[in-house]
């Protein structure tokens, strides 16, 4: 059996490795590395996949979210909702424009942002609304748009870590994730779906207005060569990483087919243990694994991540600390009884290696360890 991976981005390179290398040398042969042809191309096949009419490549996906929220004029003072279970990066540039992040708790069972948490929240104040989508399966958008309509608000995705997952809402909303609200913005960090080699990211619009800003926003604020009509910033897809990005995007229905056929058999092997509850799917999202993230019952969570590692099993805690709790957050005066569930799950998720390479052989020990555990 080999190694134990928690991202198998080695395997996956060697089954890709003709077509990789050839867009490689392809750029370099080129010598087009900044905005080289192989971006456009990228953004082009990236919008006809998600069905959106603006890609706007990036440097990465903390430029996105920056971006996103530079070009709907976010100003100090103004108040942005995301949910506190997340990664830093959704509240980070929240701060970095002098904005206010309001953090609101999550739904115990999918981990997402609720309608629910997000309508107590909103105040005179409030600009935009950063949904998640975590671990891979849609925040319940339906909803939330309706929300933004009512209170006249910007709908942020943060679709990092569920590029390719389908929400169908029950009043006929549909569509990908990071497609449904004004603007979605994604990483193409190399352990996301759709990884680079290195760091990218885009962000997503139908709105011509919206996409102009961004254009400019992510070269220095120009619309036209050293005219700068805006304040921006300097974050440009790298032309290798478009290459790369190129030829992976083919295969993202089958890497996300992949990820969900492992999680089929996690859960097979795992939904009678007693021990853990499974990922909850829900009733309207496909869900891609980014992650498969168990909540653990009545055992310790980090002596049973230690244990793993001891057997060769690599685990993570995806997040230990709630957003709220951070020292850099400090200042926003929160108190732990807020945010019941975010703690709760701080303490008891754990996520299993996942990956498009993942064996049945590989799964089949790491569950033997797991029942084998003993607190």
């Amino acid at each position: 059996m080999e190694q134990i991976r928690m991202v198998d981005l080695t395997g996956q390179y060697r089954r890709l490795k003709g077509e990789i290398d050839a867009a490689i040398r392809e750029v370099i042969d080129s010598t087009a590395f900044i905005n080289g042809p192989a971006v456009g191309k990228f953004a082009t096949g990236l919008g006809n996949y998600l069905g959106v009419k603006h890609v706007v490549p990036c440097g990465n996906g903390t430029d996105a979210l920056q971006v996103a929220l530079m070009a709907i004029g976010l100003k100090p003072g103004d108040e942005v909702i995301t949910p506190d279970f997340t990664f830093i990066a959704t509240a980070e540039v929240v701060a970095l424009l002098g904005a206010k992040p309001v953090f609101v708790d999550v739904d115990p069972h999918t981990f997402n942002i609720t309608p629910e948490a997000v309508r107590k929240a909103i105040t005179p104040r409030t600009r935009a609304i950063v949904p998640v989508h975590l671990f891979g399966q849609c925040a319940d958008m339906e909803p939330i748009l309706e929300l933004a309509r009512e209170h006249n608000l910007y709908v942020i995705e943060d679709a990092a870590q569920a590029l390719g997952a389908e929400y169908k809402g029950k009043g006929g909303t549909t569509g990908k994730a990071g497609t449904l609200g004004h603007i979605g913005c994604t990483s193409f960090f190399p352990s996301k779906n759709l990884g680079a080699y290195g760091d990218g990211g885009a962000i997503f619009t139908e709105s011509d207005e919206l996409a102009a800003s961004m254009r400019s926003i992510v070269n220095h604020g120009m619309k036209a060569r050293y005219y700068h009509d805006r304040i921006g910033v300097n974050s440009r897809l790298d032309t290798l990483q478009a290459a790369i990005l190129q030829v992976k995007l083919k295969y993202l229905d089958d890497f996300n087919t992949r990820r969900q056929e492992a999680a089929a058999r996690y859960d097979e092997a795992l939904k009678l243990s007693g021990r853990f509850d499974i990922p909850a799917r829900s009733p309207f999202s496909t869900h891609i694994f980014h992650q498969y993230t168990l909540k653990t019952k009545g055992i310790d969570r980090n002596r049973l991540r230690e244990f793993l590692h001891e057997k060769n099993i690599p685990a993570m805690v995806y997040y230990p600390v709630p957003l709220h709790a951070q020292k850099a957050y400090a200042y926003l005066g929160y108190r732990e009884s807020e945010f019941p569930v975010t703690d709760s799950l701080c303490r008891q998720v754990i996520s299993l290696p996942m990956h498009t390479e993942l064996s049945p052989d590989q799964q089949e020990y790491i569950v033997e360890q797991l029942h084998a555990f003993r607190p």
